[in-house]
């Protein structure tokens, strides 16, 4: 850090994660931290933005929420700690609301049981696997720490069959096909291979979720063999940060967003919720707080600036269940705020005072009602109880992630990504100083 900027980010040294690596992209994505951020309130009048004081945006946010009522709407985006959350579940249930969601591009599955949609055999133990079946998953962009132990087993002599479109994955894969039928007949050499492994694993990806594969998948784990003492080769794959931790705090309706939109709320408040369609919610107030001027605040009523991650500190829940805390860095620009400062401060004009006064009283209240999240680097408990659910599935996979490098609102302002956005993924051909 220099001054109030972050200039460089490197790797803390954990085995049970990422060993002592990062990728590229969490080392070089920082430049944004500093560029197209919001720094001050904006609200909408006559389809234009324009300046307001604090005063101002959160008396009009107040009044929103006292009309709304019960009709009022949070979107989690995939960047969110679970501290902001919180306080925003907190707010709404004072509103007489449970329109939450985290799912912001339209998922549905399941989330009845969190391990059925959790990393079970954990990021260091996917490595004792002997055979890998990927379903809906382009793994070395979705989790390119995860790959590299996959390509492991690869190197080691496993086995790794893959479902979907095929991708460069930067290891031997035998490719079956991009349709989730496979799943109920699976072909001899995977039925065989993972008839003799030790210890099989199966790897559902975004893609195969956004397909409505999860029962045919979970339909997999007995006549694989997935489960076995010791063992549990059920894996799901997560690509937001703030997954996990939101669907154990209630940010999943059984519909997904589409049960929010039928809700027909008076009031949508977007938490760093940059990956919600704009023709979503069409006539609804927005209020959206974050820190870039992203696709969120572009669709906003009202634009509160909130804190980035390396500005605040916040409570994580990874793909596998594993609780990590993060610490402030730097402070964030101009009169932007940390995310719960803001809705503690609406919550008392709204007449409806949240019971915290400072972070550390949040984080106390939060791990009172959800004392795992207060177990840092701790896996959370997640015994096997899988739900019952359709086991036939059809029809093309997709991955969701088009350009690795563009997958939030960071990394869409970062220079270095666009570049290699650019250069990488579009093809763009660049001249060197000495051209």
């Amino acid at each position: 850090v220099r001054q109030r900027q972050v200039m460089r980010i490197l790797p803390r040294i954990n085995e049970d994660v990422n060993e002592e690596w990062i990728s590229d992209k969490t080392r070089h994505h920082v430049d944004a931290l500093v560029r197209n951020r919001l720094d001050r309130p904006w609200v909408r009048e006559k389809g234009k933005l324009r300046e307001a004081s604090w005063p101002e945006a959160l008396d009009i946010f107040a009044k929103r929420l006292k009309k709304a009522g019960a009709k009022t709407a949070a979107i989690a985006g995939d960047l969110l700690d679970a501290e902001t959350m919180y306080a925003a579940k907190k707010l709404l249930e004072g509103q007489g609301s449970k329109l939450l969601e985290g799912r912001q591009t339209g998922l549905a599955y399941d989330t009845s049981s969190l391990s059925a949609v959790a990393f079970n055999s954990t990021i260091a133990g996917i490595e004792n696997a002997d055979a890998v079946l990927l379903v809906g998953s382009n793994i070395r962009w979705e989790a390119p720490l995860i790959a590299t132990r996959i390509r492991k087993i690869a190197r080691k002599g496993g086995k790794v069959f893959a479902i979907g479109p095929k991708v460069d994955l930067g290891m031997k894969v035998e490719w079956l096909g991009d349709d989730l039928k496979l799943l109920g007949k699976l072909p001899q050499a995977v039925t065989e291979t993972f008839a003799k492994a030790e210890r099989p694993a199966v790897i559902v990806g975004p893609g195969a979720l956004a397909a409505g594969g999860l029962g045919a998948a979970l339909a997999l784990v007995q006549p694989l063999g997935l489960i076995k003492d010791g063992w549990n080769g059920f894996n799901v794959l997560h690509t937001a940060a703030s997954r996990m931790a939101g669907i154990l705090l209630g940010y999943a309706q059984k519909g997904g967003i589409a049960d929010i939109e039928a809700a027909a709320p008076e009031l949508v408040v977007l938490l760093g919720a940059d990956e919600v369609a704009a023709d979503r919610f069409k006539g609804v107030f927005k209020v959206y707080i974050g820190h870039h001027g992203d696709t969120g605040a572009k669709q906003a009523d009202l634009v509160l600036p909130g804190a980035a991650y390396a500005e605040k500190h916040g409570t994580y829940v990874n793909t596998e269940g594993r609780v990590q805390w993060s610490e402030r860095a730097v402070f964030a620009p101009g009169e932007a705020r940390e995310d719960w400062a803001i809705l503690r401060a609406v919550s008392e004009l709204a007449g409806n005072k949240l019971p915290f006064d400072s972070y550390d009283q949040l984080r106390a209240q939060m791990i009172e009602e959800y004392p795992q999240l207060g177990r840092r680097d701790a896996l959370v408990d997640l015994p096997w109880s899988p739900p019952k659910l359709p086991a036939k599935a059809e029809g093309p996979i997709r991955y969701p992630i088009a350009d690795f490098f563009l997958t939030n609102a960071i990394c869409r302002n970062s220079p270095t990504m666009q570049r290699c956005s650019e250069e990488l993924v579009r093809g763009v051909q660049f001249k060197e100083a000495a051209e």
